[in-house]
């Protein structure tokens, strides 16, 4: 267990994934400042559940990801330009008083190997069924853009290691943050390998309900 100072956003971070942060509240421009200071450059990345990134007042998620700041940049009033990449899973035991930028008191959250059992069809070779995701996902992107939606950038080199890429296809697939969110919280990779495909499955029938209509 260790106290953290903790970043409530709009999004779901997955370890793996990178986040950039335009940082011009004070309590978060603290925060910066902070982690310049400590050894490890680390924060802890959480949803708001109900609520706004500025201001203060949110309701926020228990579950989260580890970032490590790897560019920083300043500004000459002070705001930062902020470059991080996700870690680690964590959950939050405790919130603290936010003062002066929100912290928790916050425990390491590994996944388990292999997970809840995935469905017979897709469970004997994995491999596969990444492959089958990550098409299924690029496919879900490109109806997604034919439509006007806003896509985020995006890296679709799927790693070969079943974990990593379960993350990776986490951040890829275009799904809202609640969805995101309930990826990030699996049990393991197949677990979420399992949970992304039913979550396709929703996304593939709106986006051709919308190209039909």
């Amino acid at each position: 267990m260790t106290v953290m100072p903790m970043f409530p956003l709009g999004s779901v971070l997955m370890p793996g994934g990178l986040l950039t942060l335009h940082v011009f509240e004070p309590r978060y421009r603290a925060l910066v400042q902070t982690c310049l200071e400590s050894g490890d450059h680390e924060f802890g990345v959480v949803l708001i559940d109900r609520g706004s990134e500025v201001g203060g007042g949110d309701v926020r998620r228990d579950a989260g990801t580890v970032a490590r700041m790897v560019e920083v940049g300043e500004t000459p009033d002070g705001r930062y330009a902020v470059v991080a990449v996700g870690t680690r899973r964590i959950k939050v035991l405790t919130w603290l008083p936010d003062d002066p930028y929100p912290q928790a008191l916050v425990d390491e959250w590994a996944d388990e190997p292999g997970g809840a059992s995935m469905a017979d069809d897709m469970a004997d070779d994995i491999a596969d069924v990444v492959e089958e995701l990550a098409s299924r996902s690029r496919r879900a992107i490109a109806l997604a853009l034919e439509l006007g939606d806003e896509i985020g950038a995006h890296d679709d080199d799927i790693s070969e290691d079943p974990l990593v890429a379960s993350y990776q296809l986490a951040t890829l697939a275009p799904l809202g943050a609640a969805d995101r969110y309930d990826l990030l919280c699996a049990r393991g990779a197949r677990a979420r390998l399992d949970a992304l495909a039913r979550q396709l499955d929703d996304v593939e029938a709106v986006l051709q309900f919308r190209l039909g209509g």
